[in-house]
């Protein structure tokens, strides 16, 4: 690996991969070396667009080029153990699209690869490099809120009708809880830990994917987390932390980046503004410039989004599915 310069490759020529070679073009040392797509077309017009050298219709062909250092996957969620795994047969880092897998057996063996190749392995579940997430924590830290008792995360939509055709599609490990779902479960997580105890339920397809996913995670010190995500209705997406001297909440797509959160200390009604420093891109280059420092430190797992975070994630959705009597 160079000194002075990380070079990428992409598999994946989807939405998520044009917005990540945007961003990539915003982080010092950074270069996008080479994509790869199995319509050759849409390769070459990915390429083109994002001045890409290296094109392939094949990915192993694309993993045989031993000038790239880190792949970064976009494919669709049932491909990512999958993808992930041969990109570290061919002693790669990868940075693996959320949701990290199909459930937590895959995970647990993407992991175990990794750290037998000892190659940098991390989920891509941006939103926990993003500036006003990082200024929530530090909020809650300070005690400022309290000790949290109650959340609320909510994530829903009803998709266009030129949405990607994978969200209702099964074979493609469609629905809502793997594709938003998993950024309601993060919160929770990443606030107040492992539930103790959950209930789910699920509204599904026809194509038997879930429409919709409701769920409660409670926790023996009595906190309480409601996560919602939902097809089926367009939601505030906004999460509401509630604590024992007061509340943060982080307004409407609360996992993208956002330029105020709102804190508040004496009551519901009595809250400020706090702003929050975010330039540039689509959000995506504060992850890319984390993996980018963990691959120059010569880590193999990161310290803000670790192996154990990705593991407990994929482990409490699969508890979901479990609690929701729903047969995936």
């Amino acid at each position: 690996m160079n000194k002075n310069k990380i070079r990428w490759g992409i598999l994946g020529c989807g939405r998520i991969a044009r917005k990540f070679a945007a961003d990539l073009s915003l982080v010092n040392g950074a270069e996008l070396y080479a994509i790869a797509s199995h319509r050759k077309e849409n390769a070459l017009e990915f390429a083109s667009a994002y001045h890409v050298p290296f094109v392939y219709d094949d990915y192993e062909d694309m993993l045989k080029n031993e000038n790239i250092d880190v792949v970064y996957i976009a494919t669709t969620h049932n491909f990512h153990y999958e993808n992930t795994l041969l990109s570290l047969h061919y002693g790669k880092a990868v940075l693996c699209e959320k949701a990290f897998a199909e459930n937590a057996d895959q995970a647990i063996e993407m992991i175990q690869f990794a750290r037998s190749k000892k190659l940098f392995l991390m989920e891509a579940l941006w939103t926990r490099f993003l500036p006003h997430f990082i200024t929530m924590q530090e909020l809650i830290a300070s005690g400022i809120i309290g000790e949290v008792k109650t959340m609320m995360n909510a994530f829903g939509y009803i998709p266009a009708p030129d949405a990607p055709a994978r969200l209702m599609k099964k074979e493609l490990a469609g629905g809502s809880l793997l594709d938003i779902g998993v950024y309601t479960i993060f919160m929770a997580l990443q606030v107040l830990g492992k539930p103790d105890h959950i209930q789910s339920q699920m509204t599904m397809s026809p194509t038997e994917v879930d429409l919709q996913t409701a769920m409660i995670f409670s926790y023996n010190n009595g906190a309480v987390a409601q996560n919602i995500c939902t097809y089926q209705a367009n939601l505030a997406v906004e999460s509401f932390i509630s604590g024992t001297k007061g509340f943060i909440k982080l307004p409407h797509r609360f996992h993208a980046p956002l330029e105020f959160i709102e804190l508040g200390t004496h009551g519901i009604l009595n809250k400020k503004t706090i702003p929050v420093k975010y330039t540039g891109g689509f959000g995506l280059h504060f992850e890319i410039t984390h993996v980018m420092d963990c691959l120059y430190a010569g880590k193999t797992e990161s310290n803000m989004m670790s192996h154990a975070d990705s593991l407990l994630l994929m482990q409490t959705m699969d508890e979901v599915k479990k609690q929701a009597r729903v047969n995936f």
